[in-house]
């Protein structure tokens, strides 16, 4: 089976003699490119030469693409080197192909050793401006986004640009009440952390930087995956790895459990919990168990994973437990665990419409994932997109259902297959893709399965993270009528991945790992003919852009395929929507010129819009002050009226005029009033003022609570593409004949 993926990426042989100049220091404890670096970025360039889509050889041009792309991959925001570092290599921009031809990569890491260095220095600065004091009624500015600046001329200007950023970090945590030390120590401890996690970046994560400046080169979809990034990839598509059920995180020099998957051998043992700092782990029964205190995150979960049913032990510091208080030894025995967090889920939103209650089955895609290997090896039960989704909808009929929403927001792709088969499930036979190769080749994917498992009314909602195998799903249901598209226009990627290893090519008695190559083999094609490339699907029904198209989706790349077209498939229409949507669409106008929280949403969003154009925060204490009261008079006022509106299961709607009245009456509201309680904690997780702190800064319990709160706080969009669809359900209800254009499959319509 073809391992196709649709995924939008989330990393010389110049010697002496060829003329390149090294810089004059580089870090302490520089790396080196190891052997089967070399041999792999090798046998990249032969693949990525001959058989990519775009293929582009490995020449002079290529290598200033590279070099440049390197430096920004490294100091994107122009933050760490200076004009006379990027200078002083400059003899090897048009060599970089040479030193991949001729296995020889120390330059690349000559530069990366150099960004180490400049690191360092940086952040060693900035803990020295901690002792010194700020001007904080001086009337001047920092420029936060630096992504489209100059390379700093010199070292004063350098340091001035450091200045001002360091004078950002403290003014935010001034405002959020900390006292001078509090802040210094805070600050500090913040820029060493950097440091420490700087340290340790290892030569894979030099040599992953390096190829992916050469794959990005070509197109942006184009990556190399080091031999852990392709484990973890493997991990991401089947949604399931062997290991104990725990979620990690680091949290100064520890290895934190920052959550316990249920039914998992963690979850069955009851001997771990949430807080717990892991500080060792032996393997098997009796293995000498190895202190992980300081290690990466990575690391630590290489440890931890292992094969089926093996054991492995850990030395566990309890989260109650002091610094110096008594570990515990847990031996757990490793079992398959599935991510269920990014499977497919289903719920029911109810609507009102007049008398009538209208219920939406809304199933959330977070990925279209599909364990291939299971699939090959013939396993009844392997883990797939589709699968799951057929199964929530037969519930969903069960439950009797008007209307199913499949909400794609920030479904960024994942398998071809899974984006075909999916679409079958709510057409009966027909093309859903057109795929065409290097040599102009044009194939059809389609679904050759009779039957549907949803007839009835379908919407899918998308924003601009939707991408690649959710913009072949979406635009098949809207090329065949079949369903309505709302959202923002989507992420526009129309190309198709396939996956080389390069494993196989590896030379030397221990066959070294090599990594993958994720290589662009095919273009997408829209059975109407047209692409998703660089354009998107278009929704029927726009909702307000979340995102900055200007600076995410493909149009952002400076070197994405351009939109173009191939002759159409032949297909047969499921629907004729063309009817129904300017009336669906009036409503929707009508309904959110007087939703509050929809207006809110588009106040942010143009504020947003304004504050990213501006590009400048102001390091004035005063002008941040008032800045910052009117935000949160602006959001306690909306809090009111929110909390106001937040009525208790059987309780009467609360009609209060006055914010404060409002305000006041929520918080006091009786402690059996679970829902008021649940919308007072989402509103204020949602509508959290700034504090200065990094998640990892904040205790582990609210951080927690927080997440939990904003994931509560009401989903403006959503609930309006509900709306949508219950009103597309009262139209077909009432209308026969529009009900039979529409749905010509559906057995039941105007029922």
């Amino acid at each position: 089976m073809k391992k196709q993926m649709l995924l939008v990426t989330l990393a010389l042989s110049l010697s002496v003699q060829a003329g390149a100049a090294l810089p004059e220091k580089v870090a302490d404890t520089p790396l080196k490119p190891l052997a089967q670096q070399t041999q792999a970025a090798i046998w990249a360039s032969r693949f990525l030469s001959r058989y990519h889509y775009k293929a582009v050889p490995l020449d002079d041009a290529m290598s200033e693409k590279i070099f440049d792309r390197y430096f920004k991959s490294l100091d994107g925001e122009k933050l760490f080197f200076v004009q006379a570092d990027v200078d002083q290599f400059g003899a090897a921009r048009s060599r970089l192909d040479d030193a991949i031809n001729n296995e020889n990569l120390s330059v690349p890491f000559a530069i990366y050793n150099l960004y180490q260095q400049r690191f360092n220095e940086r952040f060693g600065y900035a803990r020295e401006l901690l002792k010194t004091k700020f001007d904080f009624a001086a009337d001047e500015s920092y420029q936060y986004d630096r992504e489209k600046a100059e390379w700093p001329k010199n070292e004063a200007e350098m340091r001035e640009l450091w200045r001002k950023r360091i004078k950002n970090d403290w003014l935010r945590l001034k405002l959020a009440g900390k006292d001078d030390k509090a802040i210094r120590d805070t600050l500090d401890k913040r820029y060493d952390n950097y440091m420490g996690r700087s340290r340790k970046l290892n030569n894979e994560d030099v040599f992953q930087i390096f190829m992916n400046a050469y794959t990005m080169s070509i197109e942006p979809h184009t990556n190399y995956l080091g031999p852990r990034a392709s484990e973890n990839f493997d991990i991401a598509m089947r949604l399931s790895l062997e290991g104990i059920g725990c979620v990690l995180q680091t949290r100064d020099e520890y290895t934190v459990v920052r959550e316990v998957v249920p039914g998992s051998p963690a979850g069955l043992s009851g001997k771990i919990k949430v807080g717990d700092r892991i500080v060792g782990v032996g393997q098997g029964e009796s293995g000498a168990l190895t202190e992980v205190l300081g290690w990466r995150i990575d690391d630590v979960v290489a440890q931890i994973r292992g094969a089926k049913d093996s054991t492995v032990r850990l030395d566990v510091l309890p989260a109650e437990a002091g610094v110096d208080g008594k570990h515990t030894v847990i031996a757990l025995v490793r079992k398959k665990i599935s991510m269920e967090e990014q499977s497919a889920k289903k719920s029911i939103l109810e609507v009102r419409d007049g008398t009538a209650k209208r219920r939406v089955g809304v199933i959330s895609l977070p990925t279209f994932y599909q364990d291939f290997e299971a699939r090959r090896k013939g396993e009844r039960d392997f883990k797939s997109a589709t699968r799951d989704v057929a199964r929530l909808l037969g519930e969903l009929k069960k439950e009797k259902v008007d209307n199913v929403l499949i909400d794609l927001r920030n479904n960024g792709g994942g398998s071809l297959s899974e984006a075909v088969e999916l679409t079958g499930l709510f057409i009966d036979k027909g093309p859903v893709v057109q795929q065409r190769n290097a040599e102009g080749k044009v194939e059809i994917e389609s679904d050759n399965n009779a039957g549907l498992a949803w007839d009835g009314p379908v919407g899918v909602l998308i924003n601009r993270g939707s991408a690649s195998a959710s913009e072949i799903f979406a635009a098949a249901i809207q090329d065949y009528g079949r369903g309505l598209i709302i959202g923002e226009a989507s992420f526009g990627k129309g190309t198709v991945q396939t996956l080389v290893n390069l494993d196989r090519f590896a030379q030397g008695d221990k066959a070294p790992r090599l990594g993958e190559l994720k290589m662009t083999v095919a273009q997408f094609f829209r059975i109407n003919g047209g692409t998703t490339q660089l354009r998107g699907v278009t929704p029927d029904i726009k909702l307000p852009a979340m995102a900055d198209g200007d600076s995410f989706g493909e149009s952002s790349y400076d070197n994405a395929l351009p939109w173009t077209s191939i002759k159409p498939a032949v297909y047969i229409t499921a629907g004729e929507l063309k009817e129904i949507v300017p009336m669906l669409d009036k409503r929707h106008e009508a309904r959110v010129a007087k939703d509050k929280d929809f207006q809110y949403l588009q106040e942010d969003i143009a504020l947003a819009k304004k504050i990213r154009k501006e590009n400048l925060i102001s390091l004035n204490e005063t002008v941040r002050r008032k800045e910052r009261d009117t935000q949160e008079a602006r959001s306690k006022l909306r809090e009111a009226r929110l909390l106001a509106n937040a009525v208790p299961s059987g309780d009467d709607p609360v009609k209060i005029a006055d914010p404060k009245e409002a305000l006041n009456h929520a918080l006091s509201a009786k402690p059996a009033s679970g829902k008021v309680a649940a919308r007072v904690a989402a509103v204020k997780g949602a509508a959290r003022t700034d504090d200065g702190l990094q998640a990892d800064e904040r205790g582990l319990a609210a951080e927690l609570d927080a997440e939990k709160a904003a994931k509560n706080a009401k989903d403006v969009l959503l609930n309006e593409a509900v709306h949508i669809l219950a009103d597309e359900v009262g139209l077909l209800k009432t209308d026969t004949r529009l009900a039979s254009r529409v749905l010509p499959y559906a057995v039941d319509v105007g029922k």
